[in-house]
Parts: C-alpha cells; structure tokens; sequence
C-alpha cells in the first residue's frame, strides 16, 4: 500500500470530499457565506480562499493518498485568513496560534495510522514557521457533522480552554518547543482525528 502527503493547492483540491470543497463556513464571514451559497458559487470562492492563503501565507492543507487515492485531508490557517471565526462570542483566535479547520479520512481508509501521518505533517510544517499553539473552537452540544469539532474530544486530548461560553468555547494546544512538544502534538492530534472519525455520526465536514 503506497502512501503519499501532498500540500493542498488548486490542482488537487477536487480530492477533497465535494461536501467540503464546497463549504466556505470558516471561509467567510456569515453574511459573505450565505450570499455565495445562494448564488451557487462557494465552490468558487473556496478556490479563491485557497488560491490567496497559498500565495500570502503557504500550504493551508495536506491530502494523503493511498495508491494514488485520496484518503483524507487536513486544514488549517491563521485567524487573519478565517473570517468566521470573528462571529463566535469566544473570539478572537489568538495571533500566536494557528486554527484547525477541519479535517477528515474516508471511512474506507480509517484505522491504518493515516491520522497520525496527517498530523506528522501538520506539526512538522507548524515548527517550521515557527507557531506556538494550534487553537480551535468547540461545540459543546456537537450531535452531528459539522465545521466544528467536539469540545470534549479537544479537551481529551489536551486542548484547554482558553475562553469559556456555555456553547463554543475557544480551546488551545501549547507547542512549547521542538524537543518537548512535538511528540505530544502528533500523538494529541492523532488521538483527535481517531476519536472524531471513529464513529461514522461524529464526521466534521
């Protein structure tokens, strides 16, 4: 079985799974989303938001590939480039940290060690640039798929939260250094994509 890592660029973005290279939730703001979405051009404009990271910031993303077939993905930005995250009554992201979009495997490729290659990844490319903490927003009453990721399986992993709210608090991994951290975050992170994708009803788009 042949695995490989590619950045997420414009070239491979129809790998990732329709339902999410068409969702702009974390994208764009609310009123800008609902307005592509009725006009039927959030596919588009995911090519933009994608299109203009690449060129400011870098790889916002990975695709891993099991013999040349897409498996699963993984997104994550700086707060400047997420504009929804400004509408949560918990923000804002904090400027040192890095947000975890989403990220997902196809239930065929679950369980092969996948989510911990996804992560590898992510990690190595976050101690490159040199960032010091990866943030998300929970969902307290998370019941289905959704752009948001469980609060309790975050907090089970290590996430703290920074910021309270009775529905979407704002949570943080510290990446203290290279030598004390690394492995943690790979092995926190693994654990929550594991945890989300397990159960087939607990798959964030």
């Amino acid at each position: 079985m042949g695995r490989r890592l590619a950045p997420l660029t414009l070239d491979n973005l129809s790998d990732v799974p329709e339902a999410c290279r068409t969702c702009v939730f974390w994208e764009l703001d609310p009123v800008s989303g609902e307005a592509a979405a009725k006009a039927r051009r959030s596919a588009s404009e995911k090519e933009a938001w994608v299109s203009a990271v690449l060129l400011e910031w870098g790889s916002c993303g990975r695709v891993v590939y099991v013999d040349d077939e897409p498996a699963g993905f993984v997104m994550y930005a700086p707060p400047a480039y997420v504009p929804r995250s400004m509408a949560f009554p918990t923000s804002p992201i904090s400027p040192d940290a890095v947000q975890l979009l989403t990220a997902s495997l196809l239930p065929a490729y679950q369980g092969q060690g996948l989510g911990r290659v996804l992560v590898q990844t992510v990690a190595k490319d976050l101690v490159r640039r040199g960032v010091k903490a990866i943030e998300a927003f929970g969902d307290v009453r998370w019941k289905g798929p959704a752009c948001l990721l469980p609060t309790e399986h975050l907090r089970a992993v290590g996430f703290k939260t920074v910021r309270h709210h009775e529905r979407f608090p704002r949570l943080r991994l510290e990446l203290r250094s290279t030598l004390s951290w690394k492995g943690d975050v790979e092995m926190a992170l693994d654990r929550l994509l594991g945890a989300v994708q397990k159960d087939p009803a607990l798959r964030p788009l």
